[in-house]
């Protein structure tokens, strides 16, 4: 066997990322726990205690990331909580927020964290949600009392988790609330996004000049089927210009381009300190006149790649290299915000941590600024419209009992955090079925 070692440098964060919805439980003020009451969850699924980080079990949690090596996570604050009505303020929710992200400084661990991760009051709904462009000012509001609060303890703030997912899914797709299919109310709420993103960054420079802000994008990855196939080519490049391009191009050139539609935000223009990257899977993408809600591009995964458990994400890891080479272009520090895949067995998952922190190490070697990994996530979490059905956790939770259930992966990164590096001898415990691809003879 060969014996290497692919090291990180100095300073490199270590983490996993979490959503507030889906960890804290006893969320009952938002737009998502309406969703679920009202049956549109798999099953019937309910996010209900979820993880209890509200009741208190944030602790444990954060203990463990904190034994296993991490030096940082990304959390996410919960706009309902802080502003149950238009107007009312609730103090003793952002103190515990103050609570909990002081006690990752007590652990040593940076926090990161997520203003806006697809959840909305209630109230803002009634009002039109981001259809209704007035929210942007709410949204400023918000971020501001929020900023003021915490600046004390965090200098990584990002401003909106997936705007891209957040219109795709509740605007064309139907699968997130509101369960709309419009292409003028996709493209509303969109610009509404940018605008949103833009008066958080202004403000929270204004409060916090060191702040660092970023906006958060799901990449993925959309290859055509048939390269040959001009209109294969087409397809791809359109759903891939809307979907991956539409945001981080906005916060860095104040341009909305959508097909059809063009307009200029200026204010958006430079509103991004770094580009966080959540990247899970890539597809393959072939044109189909039946498609006009897709662009007109069906997509579908690699028949070559390893599919998890429910068919979700295929473990596609050079897609995650083509995302940072992507995210090259906006001439920011890069940020991995997300990636991981649903596995309850904990059988594709060591050899998925493998072979995607691997390409960024290979990012790094070309000396693009990649500053941070953050696993998607600590602990299995409420996996919004699957509900209960995909486990992303390290450690796996039994939703009746809240027990914590160490996975092997558990070791594998914690190994891979403590020593700021993925060595040949680690991937020959945890994940020898990628030894011969990482370290081959």
């Amino acid at each position: 066997m060969v014996k290497a070692t692919f090291e990180f440098p100095t300073g490199f964060l270590w983490g996993t990322a979490t959503a507030a919805h889906q960890v804290e439980g006893r969320n009952t003020n938002n737009n998502w726990y309406q969703w679920e009451q009202d049956g549109h969850v798999v099953h019937g699924h309910e996010c209900g205690l979820a993880c209890d980080w509200w009741g208190g079990r944030w602790r444990e949690d954060f203990d463990r990331a904190a034994e296993e090596g991490q030096n940082a996570h990304r959390l996410s604050i919960e706009w309902s909580r802080i502003q149950p009505a238009p107007d009312s303020w609730d103090e003793d929710a952002l103190d515990r927020y103050r609570e909990m992200i002081r006690g990752l400084h007590e652990r040593g661990m940076t926090p990161m964290v997520t203003l806006h991760h697809f959840t909305d009051p209630i109230w803002i709904m009634e009002q039109g949600g981001w259809e209704n462009e007035e929210i942007v000012a709410r949204f400023q509001a918000y971020v501001e009392k929020v900023v003021a609060a915490l600046k004390e303890y965090v200098t990584y703030w990002c401003t909106i988790n997936e705007p891209n997912v957040y219109a795709a899914m509740g605007y064309l797709t139907g699968e997130f609330p509101p369960g709309k299919q419009d292409m003028s109310s996709a493209f509303q709420v969109m610009t509404n996004l940018v605008k949103g993103h833009a008066a958080a960054y202004h403000a929270i420079h204004k409060i916090q000049e060191e702040a660092e802000v970023g906006l958060v994008v799901n990449y993925r990855g959309m290859i055509p089927h048939r390269a040959w196939f001009p209109p294969d080519r087409i397809a791809a490049w359109i759903q891939s210009r809307t979907y991956n391009d539409f945001f981080p191009h906005a916060a860095a050139t104040g341009k909305l381009k959508f097909p059809f539609k063009r307009q200029d935000v200026p204010e958006a223009k430079g509103t991004q300190d770094f580009l966080g990257v959540n990247y899970y899977t890539q597809e393959r993408v072939s044109f189909s006149f039946l498609a006009a809600n897709e662009l007109f591009g069906k997509r579908f995964f690699d028949p070559e790649d390893a599919v998890s458990e429910t068919g979700f994400i295929a473990h596609h890891p050079t897609g995650l290299f083509d995302a940072l080479k992507w995210g090259m272009q906006f001439d920011v520090p890069l940020i991995v915000t997300e990636n991981g895949v649903e596995d309850s067995t904990d059988k594709l998952r060591p050899r998925y941590l493998a072979e995607h922190i691997h390409q960024i190490w290979r990012g790094l070697n070309y000396n693009w600024p990649i500053k941070g990994y953050f696993y998607w996530s600590l602990v299995d979490n409420f996996e919004w419209e699957r509900g209960w059905t995909q486990r992303f956790g390290l450690w796996e939770l039994d939703v009746d009992s809240q027990t914590r259930s160490r996975r092997p992966s558990v070791d594998f990164y914690a190994e891979i955090c403590q020593n700021n590096a993925l060595s040949s001898k680690m991937v020959a415990e945890y994940a020898p079925e990628a030894l011969e691809k990482l370290f081959p003879e």
